[in-house]
């Protein structure tokens, strides 16, 4: 009759009363109502997988299973040659498309009376645990999507030079299911780095509870043990599909360990594929790459005897949030002092907007997308303007203006020329180019308003005549203007005599006298 296996529990009840009470080996057998022998086997076995108690606590049960079962191998010629290859199968790993069973049919070419596939994998998985466990996590559904760049670069051939551009390529996996997602993109910047996080949830066709990124700068800025700075864009962008940034921590590789195995296989069934085909875009690449990716997430997982694809329609995809409306508009943010003319610059169009006149000096943060600009002050958003592509233009709310500007806001350049039109031509000479040379329109409109308004304290006819002089020697300011009335300049017009003759003098040689 076979020996009954002793249970999981009494097995870490043995580990646990063995290294944290003095009982004796017989004392513990007695205790869990099993044989002495059968406790100290699982003592010897448990201290000769050189785990610690605290880490058998956080291992699952069949990893710690695998490791106390371990038995004794004889340390044949065989099996010392076979683990003498193990620290370079550990870097040849590492390499795209390099799998065990690559490893393997190399290993059997070399020793054909070597180990079975089965035993191979064993030894050395029983080798590199041996020195380092992983955490092992369960995934509830809907909870995550791990996203990273892969490590190795696909690459795109320009077809005018025939330069060879690589390209990065993004990862996301989801945690329970593990529907994985892949694409090409021309960088790591935010904006692709965004687009990239956005098209795995419209592939999904949900949103997780979280995104689970690595530490890259497109998505934190800065990165912290305990409070990680998010990068704004990200954030934003968390914040329109209403799920959370969680960070892997520094130094905690169990953190990402899901995504780092789906770029693996990524490199296995995607990579490897297209090693020997040329692509001349990012679009035809992509193409080429999920037809591939179908294909992946339709293969049977071994143990689960189901795909990816048909895990996630199970249990996975109820599970997800619901897509908002409209996609995330790109938003980019900027600390800016506000002007003397109480506007902020928007360097990418050169245009201008508003604030209230209050704040002239002060600095204020600029969110804005393609359709908006948002402007605020204290984290608290004062204005909002549309978006204008104008160059050197001006979006001015009239509530921002200081009361000695409103008044102005009512007129207009036509409104400036008739008036001074109906004065004289000279006058209305002189007001087109102080509206033409002036940056700020309210600049202008202060110096035009001042100029017409001298017809109070003067003639119409002597205002004409002051600014045809201004026009003679290319003055077009008010203050000009008005040191001329004042002092009665205008009387004295300069005007080109018609005759040019010169009178005979005595000191006058002529042309004669050079003969």
């Amino acid at each position: 009759m076979p020996q009954k296996r002793t249970s999981m529990k009494k097995i870490r009840d043995i580990i646990r009363l063995k290294e944290t009470s003095d009982l004796s080996e017989r004392k513990i057998a007695k205790a869990l109502n099993i044989s002495r022998p059968v406790v100290s086997q699982y003592i010897s076995d448990f201290r000769s997988c050189g785990l610690t108690y605290e880490q058998a606590k956080t291992i699952s049960d069949s990893q710690l299973l695998d490791l106390i079962q371990k038995r004794k191998v004889k340390r044949s010629i065989k099996y010392e040659t076979l683990i003498g290859e193990f620290p370079r199968y550990i870097q040849e790993l590492k390499k795209t498309g390099v799998t065990l069973m690559t490893l393997w049919n190399e290993y059997q070419q070399e020793n054909p009376g070597g180990y079975s596939y089965s035993q191979f994998c064993y030894h050395f998985q029983v080798w590199r645990n041996a020195s380092k466990l992983t955490m092992h996590i369960d995934h509830k559904v809907g909870d995550k999507m791990f996203v990273d760049y892969a490590g190795n670069k696909l690459s795109i051939v320009d077809r005018k030079t025939g330069e060879i551009l690589p390209v990065e390529v993004f990862v996301a996996i989801l945690g329970a299911s593990q529907l994985t997602y892949v694409e090409a993109s021309s960088s790591q910047r935010s904006e692709d780095w965004i687009k990239s996080n956005e098209n795995a949830f419209l592939y999904f066709g949900g949103v997780t509870q979280a995104i689970v990124p690595d530490n890259l700068k497109s998505g934190v800025a800065h990165s912290d043990k305990y409070e990680p700075t998010i990068n704004f864009m990200f954030e934003d962008f968390a914040d329109h599909y209403q799920t959370a940034v969680l960070p892997a921590r520094v130094g905690r590789p169990q953190d990402k360990a899901l995504v780092e195995n789906a770029v693996r296989v990524v490199y296995q069934r995607i990579y490897a594929p297209l090693r020997d085909r040329t692509f001349f875009s990012i679009e035809e690449l992509n193409e080429a790459i999920w037809d591939l990716l179908e294909q992946h997430n339709n293969i049977p997982l071994q143990r689960l005897k189901i795909s990816r694809r048909g895990l996630f329609e199970k249990i996975e995809k109820g599970a997800l949030r619901a897509l908002p409306k409209q996609r995330y508009a790109i938003k980019h943010c900027r600390e800016l002092t506000v002007q003397f003319n109480y506007h902020i610059e928007l360097r990418e169009d050169r245009h201008y907007y508003s604030v209230p006149w209050q704040l002239r000096g002060k600095r204020v943060r600029v969110i804005y997308d393609e359709r908006n600009v948002a402007i605020y002050y204290d984290n608290t958003r004062i204005v909002q303007h549309r978006r204008d592509y104008t160059p050197n233009g001006y979006t001015t709310l009239h509530t921002h203006m200081p009361p000695n500007h409103r008044s102005y806001a009512q007129w207009s350049p036509e409104r400036f020329i008739r008036w001074a039109r109906s004065i004289g031509d000279n006058v209305e000479k002189v007001i087109k180019i102080a509206l033409k040379s002036r940056k700020h329109p309210e600049q202008a409109f202060k110096t035009c308003m001042g100029i017409l308004n001298l017809v109070k304290e003067y003639e119409p006819d002597r205002l004409d005549k002051a600014c045809e002089k201004a026009l003679d020697f290319g003055f077009y300011s008010y203050k000009r203007i008005k040191n001329i009335l004042d002092r009665g300049l205008e009387k004295d017009i300069f005007t080109e005599p018609k005759d040019h003759h010169i009178s005979s003098h005595e000191n006058l040689r002529g042309s004669e006298y050079y003969k």
